[in-house]
């Protein structure tokens, strides 16, 4: 459920009132008692409530963007209640009589579902949301919540939200010829979600905004390249340009700068690769050379020593020439890889440089050689997206698994009508 209004900040164990610095002192009530639901699995039978935004409602509420306008907030049956037709107060009172340390505290354990709400209370916090500060504190601090976003039809994007269960709308992509085919990338990295096509062209959204804009092209544009992110930082490596060349070329982007800068290039060539962040490292993960042979070496970039290591057979008997990059995620710092034509999931032996297999994917996941199947990782749990194909329409399922030293049991915690090939897929976690 996205919260709404001033009133969802409250506490039923207090009682009402609409004085600014009791208004504070609720939300300082309710977040310093722990009242935020804590992130667990939905089971299967409960679908349609997961579907309509989590817990059992008689009346679904509409899906809501993640900040919303703030200009609707200014009017609400509160604040006329008050008395006044002015904002609840301003900076100084609100901030003031709680401290600023003690109010970022309380913010940084609010879920990220309720800035919005937080955003129309006044300028001062509307500031803190909108302009990305709460997120950079949120993230000096160790605290994240990871959506899942992905793509199933062209130009537009779900969002799901898997703490509270519930589906959140993202404006469609703007109409624009390059990104009207399915052949695009994308990742996610701070606040923002970047999609390239095969053009210079990268469009960016923000939840900052809730808005889609147009983004600086890489230094050398690419596709198939493998890419990962980590805080505000983002990496990716290896590709194909415009051209058909590969490429062994890497760059960094800087989601608060909004730029790009170069990185020293692989020791080899290759597109179709898959990339992740372990262990403070950038790893690139197999792929096709020039040649079309199929590489089962990875490579290895530290960030401190700004080089590049080839690991041998790195990635054994996870993808094809005619298959899709291999699906690899990383949970804890551990490598995990979902091997399609097996249906496997598998963990990577770092010692060993060897793949374990530990059970198999969820039943219902299926994919045309790894394409249209999303694996990723999601906080401190695997997300496997896709669904049954059907002649009359499909269904796209989302399961959940934590990683433990038992196999997979794959839980289902949402699904709803769509197309049911993943075109993109991306997780931001801020």
């Amino acid at each position: 459920m996205m919260l709404e209004g001033k009133s969802c900040l409250i506490s039923r164990s207090l009682p009402s009132s609409c004085e600014p610095e009791s208004e504070w002192a609720y939300l300082a009530h309710e977040v310093l008692n722990g009242k935020r639901p804590a992130p667990e699995d939905v089971e299967a039978e409960d679908m349609d409530e997961v579907d309509c935004g989590g817990g059992k409602r008689s009346k679904p509420p509409s899906p809501q963007p993640h900040t919303p306008d703030i200009s609707e907030g200014h009017g609400s049956s509160r604040n006329a209640s008050s008395g006044g037709g002015e904002e609840h107060g301003n900076g100084s009172s609100l901030i003031g009589a709680i401290g600023r340390d003690l109010t970022i505290n309380c913010l940084l354990r609010l879920s990220r579902s309720d800035y919005g709400s937080v955003a129309s209370l006044n300028k001062d916090f509307r500031s803190l949301v909108r302009n990305g500060e709460i997120y950079r504190l949120r993230r000096q601090n160790g605290v994240a919540e990871h959506w899942v976003y992905f793509s199933c039809n062209v130009l537009e994007w779900d969002a799901y939200d898997p703490y509270r269960g519930r589906w959140i709308q993202v404006p469609k992509m703007p109409p624009d010829e390059c990104f009207m085919c399915s052949d695009k990338e994308s990742l996610a990295v701070g606040t923002e979600l970047l999609v390239f096509a095969m053009a210079h062209i990268v469009f960016r959204y923000s939840i900052l905004t809730n808005s889609w804009t147009r983004a600086d092209p890489m230094i050398s544009p690419r596709c198939l390249f493998g890419s990962t992110s980590v805080g505000a930082k983002a990496y990716v490596a290896g590709g194909t340009d415009s051209s058909g060349r590969i490429l062994s070329s890497a760059e960094m982007y800087d989601s608060e700068t909004h730029s790009w800068s170069p990185l020293p290039s692989m020791n080899r060539a290759r597109k179709m690769c898959s990339g992740v962040f372990m262990d403070g490292k950038f790893y690139v993960v197999g792929g096709v050379a020039s040649n079309n042979k199929v590489l089962t070496c990875g490579e290895e970039y530290d960030l401190k020593r700004q080089s590049w290591k080839v690991i041998e057979n790195m990635s054994e008997g996870l993808n094809g020439v005619t298959g899709a990059p291999p699906l690899i995620a990383v949970v804890n710092n551990e490598l995990y890889a979902a091997d399609y034509s097996e249906k496997d999931v598998k963990k990577y032996d770092k010692q060993n440089n060897k793949w374990i297999t530990l059970g198999k994917l969820p039943e219902r996941s299926v994919s045309m050689n790894g394409w249209g199947l999303a694996f990723r990782a999601c906080g401190d749990r695997l997300i496997v997206i896709g669904g049954p194909r059907t002649s009359i329409g499909g269904t796209i399922e989302l399961n959940s698994w934590t990683p433990d030293e038992r196999p997979p049991v794959w839980n289902l915690i949402a699904r709803r009508p769509s197309g049911n090939f993943v075109y993109n897929c991306a997780v931001m976690g801020c």
